[in-house]
């Protein structure tokens, strides 16, 4: 049985920097975006609260989402988060 998946879009302040990630286990990569665990672009611009996520049967799945969103225009990522956060709530927390 193949695992599921999790496509994330992250955000360092409303409407500032936006990355796209993908990750077979959600909680424990978004501890390690916040914890600062790998040098690169998310440690390097702080980038680190949950503005949106999908969840995918599989990861397979997950990331041929993720290349598409990562081909988005930055207003069309902004309005994928502002769909269903739009007061640019950490959505982490809210995490089973």
């Amino acid at each position: 049985m193949e695992r599921k998946g999790f496509t994330y879009i992250l955000f360092n302040k409303r409407k500032g920097t936006l990355y796209v990630g993908v990750s077979s286990n959600l909680k424990k990569r978004l501890i390690q975006h916040k914890n600062k665990e790998f040098d690169g672009f998310t440690k390097k611009y702080g980038v680190d609260k949950l503005g949106y996520f999908e969840e995918y049967s599989s990861i397979r799945l997950a990331i041929q989402r993720e290349k598409q969103l990562k081909k988005f225009y930055r207003n069309q990522k902004i309005k994928l988060i502002e769909t269903t956060n739009p007061n640019w709530k950490d959505l982490f927390f809210d995490l089973p």
